[in-house]
């Protein structure tokens, strides 16, 4: 099902770490509208979807979803590399470095490790794309207020692709949302 290519959907180049920005970021990594949560979610979905058009559109969305979840990673590397115990310390980080070192965990910005209960399934393939219509809009604008936090371009522009891959997904969701709803009162 998957075809890995060696390269980002998009770019990362950071070339000065913060520390303060990746404590923000790793919300997109594992808290309740990142894109694990959402990559999940759309997996979870495509093996109980009746209709074909939709799993494939799940499949196809939660498998750039996976790619989302390498960049962020490699964003959140970009932003701690090289950082020390004392810069952890400083910005308040000991419990996160206690638990694991200088790794990455699929957490919230709040410190909420990842919950099963952000993924949903209802058995209904139009509340499970009213669903995944809403994770999308919520993800953009986690996004945005990312955007907002960044201090440069750097960080700025790779949140800005993701944000409109948001926006991309919700569109999608929503067509096939519209199609499947007009065959259903056809019906």
């Amino acid at each position: 099902m998957f075809e890995y290519e060696k390269r980002l959907a998009y770019p990362i180049k950071i070339s000065k770490p913060d520390l303060e920005m990746a404590k923000v970021i790793i919300s997109q990594y594992g808290g309740p509208q990142g894109e694990l949560a959402a990559a999940l979610r759309y997996l979870n979905q495509a093996h109980t979807a009746k209709d074909p058009r939709m799993k494939a559109l799940l499949v196809d969305i939660a498998t750039e979803e996976f790619s989302h979840i390498e960049m962020i990673a490699e964003m959140l590397t970009q932003l701690t590399k090289g950082l020390t115990i004392d810069d952890y310390r400083k910005a308040n980080m000991l419990p996160y470095y206690t638990e694991h070192g200088f790794d990455l965990y699929y957490e919230s910005s709040t410190n909420l490790p990842f919950r099963a209960e952000y993924i949903s399934a209802v058995g209904d393939e139009l509340a499970n794309l009213s669903e995944d219509m809403a994770a999308e809009q919520k993800a953009r604008a986690v996004y945005e207020h990312l955007i907002d936090q960044a201090k440069t371009d750097e960080v700025r522009m790779p949140l800005l692709f993701l944000r409109q891959r948001e926006v991309v997904h919700f569109n999608r969701f929503k067509e096939m949302f519209d199609i499947l709803e007009k065959e259903k009162k056809q019906k």
